[in-house]
């Protein structure tokens, strides 16, 4: 029996365009209900969904977020409406404020028991950074430059 071998993808920013809900997250007071209760409606962004349908044939998918895991069916919902492929979904705890790059090589590491982790696309340039640092082979998301807003999200608030 082979080793199954996993086509990694994160999900803001590389397969969900979230620009439309970044107004809650500007001022000095964030709107995180308000952020997180816009994920739904997010459009997705379509050079991620043609990278997850590369992969997919190839290898099994998993998609891992800096979202907290109360958001989990409202992304697997997501995933579900938007014809994405199956795969396993990987969400960070959810009183979980450690950066994304910290919180992303830990659940890889959870998969890498199960099979090789083959490819990982994130837009993030410091999970980036964090996973190559690991040794997981990264593609960066050119579609998708982070917003500030999104980046601060992600490694100053330990929010997605």
């Amino acid at each position: 029996m082979s080793t199954p071998t996993f086509a990694v993808f994160d999900i803001d920013g590389v397969l969900a365009d979230v620009g439309h809900r970044l107004h809650h997250l500007r001022g000095p007071r964030k709107d995180w209900g308000g952020f997180f209760a816009a994920a739904a409606a997010d459009p997705v962004l379509e050079p991620g969904r043609r990278r997850v349908l590369e992969a997919a044939g190839q290898h099994a998918l998993v998609y891992v977020s800096g979202r907290p895991e109360r958001l989990r069916a409202t992304t697997q919902r997501w995933l579900d409406d938007n014809a994405f492929p199956a795969g396993a979904l990987l969400l960070r705890r959810d009183r979980d404020r450690r950066p994304a790059r910290v919180v992303k090589p830990e659940l890889l590491r959870r998969i890498s028991r199960r099979g090789a982790v083959v490819l990982v696309v994130d837009d993030d340039a410091a999970v980036c950074a964090a996973l190559v640092a690991a040794g997981y082979p990264v593609e960066r998301a050119g579609w998708a430059q982070p917003p500030p807003e999104l980046t601060a999200a992600q490694e100053e608030d330990g929010r997605t």
